[in-house]
């Protein structure tokens, strides 16, 4: 499959422009979009993966959130439990109504990777069937949108992103469940989220999640998780709260960077 990534760009661009580009969320997808793509580019370079493997692994991200504007449009929304699974959607539109053939000819032998890795870019766990190299790309895509959701968070009020005023986020401890999940360095479960500031707790735990050394050295040179965790607030009992989620993170990380030392 030869992927021409200038074709790629202007059918993402077409594509994106039969929706309103001037909405806020529209332009914050499209951007996302782009990024994801870079950073899935930059952790199968830090790989060692082929040109191809690593021009594939730009495809998926440029195509991994395609479901988000049609979603948009049709809820709303992009709260996949107020609508539908935007990943699962993507797959849709992708293979079923044949918009891939938008973006690449012939996708062939490289068509069931994309579609799985696109597939399970959001779940809470990939499917343990996946063959070793479809696998290997679900991880690629799944850590590379980790990534630019911690730029996201800190790029935008907390207000804007959860849509709830100031006093809101600073008016509530984190869950207790939350933060047992926190302290076990995992994902959050969504339905364990019952407060706004809950929903920050889970964006920084997604670091937790992150499959290659690689992304962690991503994820440092952005900075954007010191970001997150240097929140502030009045409210006494949550910066202690924020106080412990920090040690927890630092302990991960450094637990990170030793095993990514003895593997080397």
């Amino acid at each position: 499959m030869v992927i021409d990534r200038e074709r790629v760009k202007q059918a993402f661009q077409e594509y994106t422009g039969r929706y309103d580009i001037h909405d806020e969320k529209i332009r914050l997808k499209v951007e996302h979009t782009y990024r994801v793509a870079d950073i899935s580019e930059q952790i199968a370079e830090k790989l060692g993966l082929s040109e191809e493997d690593i021009a594939l692994a730009w495809l998926i991200g440029m195509l991994h959130d395609i479901g988000r504007f049609e979603q948009l449009r049709r809820f709303h929304t992009f709260v996949d439990s107020q609508s539908i699974d935007h990943a699962h959607f993507g797959v849709e539109l992708l293979f079923q109504d044949g918009l891939l053939a938008c973006f690449v000819d012939n996708s062939g032998e490289n068509e069931e990777l994309i579609k799985k890795a696109i597939y399970w870019h959001s779940a809470f766990r990939i499917d343990p069937q996946l063959n070793d190299r479809e696998m290997l790309f679900a991880k690629v895509i799944r850590d590379a949108d980790k990534i630019d959701i911690l730029k996201v968070a800190t790029d935008f009020p907390l207000e804007e992103i959860y849509n709830v005023a100031t006093e809101q986020i600073h008016a509530h401890l984190i869950t207790e469940e939350v933060i047992q999940q926190f302290r076990q360095k995992q994902a959050i479960f969504r339905d364990t989220k019952k407060v706004p500031i809950d929903n920050l707790a889970g964006h920084i735990a997604l670091v937790f999640e992150l499959e290659f050394p690689q992304s962690y050295e991503i994820v440092k040179e952005q900075g954007h998780l010191d970001q997150l965790l240097a929140f502030q607030s009045p409210n006494e009992g949550l910066m202690l709260q924020f106080q412990e989620m920090r040690q927890i993170m630092q302990e991960h990380l450094q637990a990170m960077a030793e095993k990514n030392r003895q593997t080397v």
